[in-house]
C-alpha cells in the first residue's frame, strides 16, 4: 500500500503515522486529500470531517515545509491546488512569497492567493486571459473550477463553460459534482433550460449519494421556480423519478411552497398534486405541509371559505415551527376575506373594486413570512 493513503486515514483518524510518512512531499499529501475527496463524492459522508482534519494537517505540514522542496514543480502545483481548493490563504501567500518564480507562475499563484482571501475581483483581475487547459493536468480542473466562480456573477454564460471544462477533466470526482451543483443555478439566471436539464439529470445520476445533495435540491427548487414559465415539468417529474421517495416528496413540497407564496399556480397545481402522490405512497394522506401549501394561493380567491375550513383543520403539531407561523398568518388572511364588511368599508366603493391591489398586499405579506422563516432556518 502507498504511503500517501496510509498516512492520510492515519492522520484523520489520529492515529500515530507510520515509519517514513513524516517526509510526504506536497504533492502527495494533496494527492492523499483528492482521494478522500472522491470518497465524499461517491456518498461517504464520514469523510467530511476527515477531510477538514486532513487540510488542518497539510496545513501544518506546508507551513514546516523547506522552501527548497519547491524546486519540485510537482510541489509547486500541488501548492496552487491547495489554495484554489480552500486551502489557508495565509500559509499560501507565506510560502509563495519566498519562492522565485516566472511571471506566469507568479501572477497564477496571486491570483489563487487573491481567490483564497476573498477578494475575487483583485483574482479576476490576475487570472484574465489563463486558459485552465493550458496548465497542468493536476491543476486544471481545480483552476477551472475556481475561475468559473469568480465568474458566476459577472458572466454567467462564460462560468458555464469554465464548469464544464472542470467536469470533462476530472470526471466522477468532487470537482465535477460542484461544477454540476454550480451549473444548475448559473442555467437558471441565464434562462438556459437545456443546460439546466442536462446538469440536473446528470447530478441525480452521479451524486445523489454526496453529502452536499442537499445543496443540489436547494438549487433544483430555486432553478425551477425561476424558470416557471419556460421549464417543462415533465423534465422536473423525470429528474425527481431518480431520487429517493422522502427525497421526491420533500423536493415536491419545497416547490409548492414556494410557489405558492409567489403566486406561480401552475407550478403549485403541479406539486402539489405530486406531494400528495407521495405523501399517499408513503402512507401519510394528508401531509399537513402539502395541504398548507396548496391552500396558499388561494387564502384570497373565491373559495376562500372552504380554504379557511381547511386550515382550521390542519394538524399545526405536525409542522415546523416556520410553517406554523405561515398557517396562522394564512388563517388570518383568509378570516379577512370571509368576514363582513364593516360599515364604513362598505361606504367605500373604491374598497370593493381595488380587488387586485388587495391581493397584491397578500402576496407581499407572504412573500415577507417567507422571508423572516428563511432568515431564521439555521
Amino acid at each position: 500500500m502507498r504511503w500517501p493513503v496510509v498516512a492520510g486515514i492515519a492522520l484523520m483518524v489520529g492515529l500515530s503515522l507510520p515509519a517514513g510518512a513524516e517526509g510526504m512531499q506536497p504533492y502527495q499529501m494533496v494527492r492523499s486529500l483528492h482521494r478522500l475527496q472522491d470518497r465524499i463524492a461517491d456518498g461517504d459522508h464520514a469523510a467530511l470531517p476527515m477531510q477538514r482534519r486532513l487540510l488542518g494537517v497539510i496545513d501544518e505540514r506546508l507551513r514546516a515545509t523547506d522552501p527548497a522542496v519547491f524546486e519540485d514543480p510537482r510541489n509547486i502545483r500541488a501548492l496552487l491546488v491547495y489554495g484554489a481548493s480552500g486551502g489557508n490563504p495565509a500559509t499560501l501567500e507565506s510560502i509563495v512569497g519566498r519562492l522565485a518564480l516566472g511571471e506566469r507562475e507568479r501572477m497564477l499563484s496571486e491570483g489563487i492567493v487573491r481567490y483564497a482571501r476573498g477578494d475575487f475581483a483583485g483574482a479576476r483581475a490576475m487570472l484574465e486571459g489563463f486558459d485552465p487547459l493550458a496548465t497542468e493536468d493536476t491543476l486544471a480542473a481545480p483552476l477551472a473550477l475556481m475561475m468559473g466562480a469568480l465568474l458566476s456573477q459577472e458572466d454567467p454564460v462564460g462560468a458555464l463553460r469554465l464548469f464544464d471544462k472542470a467536469r470533462l477533466l476530472s470526471p466522477g470526482t468532487l470537482i465535477e459534482e460542484a461544477a454540476l451543483r454550480r451549473s444548475i443555478t448559473l442555467s437558471a439566471s441565464a434562462h438556459d433550460v437545456q443546460r439546466f436539464a442536462l446538469a440536473s439529470r446528470q447530478y441525480v445520476r452521479r451524486f445523489l449519494r454526496s453529502p452536499y445533495a442537499s445543496q443540489f435540491a436547494e438549487s433544483f427548487v430555486s432553478a425551477v421556480i425561476a424558470l416557471q414559465a419556460e421549464v417543462d415539468l415533465g423534465l422536473v417529474e423525470e429528474v425527481v423519478a431518480g431520487m429517493t421517495p422522502e427525497q421526491a416528496r420533500t423536493i415536491y413540497l419545497r416547490i409548492a411552497r414556494q410557489s405558492a407564496i409567489e403566486g406561480h399556480e401552475r407550478l403549485l397545481a403541479f406539486a402539489s398534486r405530486n406531494a400528495r402522490k407521495h405523501a399517499v405512497e408513503q402512507g401519510d394522506e394528508r401531509d399537513p405541509r402539502a395541504v398548507l401549501y396548496a391552500n396558499l394561493a388561494a387564502v384570497t380567491g373565491e373559495n376562500a371559505e372552504k380554504v379557511l375550513k381547511t386550515l382550521k383543520e390542519i394538524d399545526a403539531q405536525r409542522l415546523s415551527p416556520g410553517d406554523r407561523r405561515l398557517l396562522r398568518a394564512a388563517t388570518e388572511i383568509a378570516e379577512e376575506v370571509v368576514a363582513p364588511p364593516s360599515p364604513e368599508a362598505a361606504q367605500d366603493a373604491t374598497i370593493d373594486e381595488d380587488g387586485a391591489l388587495f391581493l397584491a398586499e397578500t402576496r407581499e405579506k407572504l412573500a415577507a413570512i417567507d422571508a423572516l422563516l428563511r432568515e431564521e432556518t439555521p
